[in-house]
């Protein structure tokens, strides 16, 4: 597997070239033809802190699309909504995550993925170099917001 080494402050990962990836932070990775995994990146894990519990609101042979608010997860940071990045059937959740939750932290593109959905991704979602840019900005906000005292440039 092809891989990108991103580093950029104290924030360094390994983004696979074989998935698309989106300004919120989920990856989609096309595991047949139609059938698309997604889970979120290593950036959206560390940002939620150490996963404590995550459940789905969809149900599996539902109807899911683009935005929709499809579930919930719980880090130790903070909780967020989990959005669907793809339109279609939602297929389920991932059976290695729901057995051990830490592995959308330690595996984030392997065995934890969060859910799959058989239909069409994200218009807008982007490759590993169109990724990379959006960390790029998403870091530089950060590092700008906490030197500036909460300011950030216009």
């Amino acid at each position: 597997m092809t891989e990108i080494h991103y580093k950029r402050s104290r924030f360094s990962t390994r983004l696979p070239a074989s998935r698309r990836y989106t300004r919120s932070h989920y990856w989609l990775f096309e595991r047949e033809p139609g059938v698309w995994r997604i889970g979120l990146t290593k950036f959206a894990t560390r940002m939620l802190g150490e996963l404590v519990e995550y459940g789905f609101l969809a149900q599996p042979g539902g109807t899911v699309t683009v935005g929709q608010q499809i579930g919930s997860v719980e880090g130790f940071k903070a909780i967020s909504d989990i959005y669907s990045v793809a339109t279609g059937e939602f297929l389920g959740a991932g059976p290695d995550l729901e057995a051990d939750i830490t592995l959308a932290d330690t595996d984030p593109y392997g065995r934890g993925w969060l859910y799959e959905v058989r239909g069409q991704p994200e218009p807008e979602s982007l490759d590993v170099h169109g990724y990379v840019a959006v960390l790029d900005a998403s870091i530089d906000k950060m590092l700008a917001s906490r030197h500036q005292g909460g300011q950030q440039d216009d």
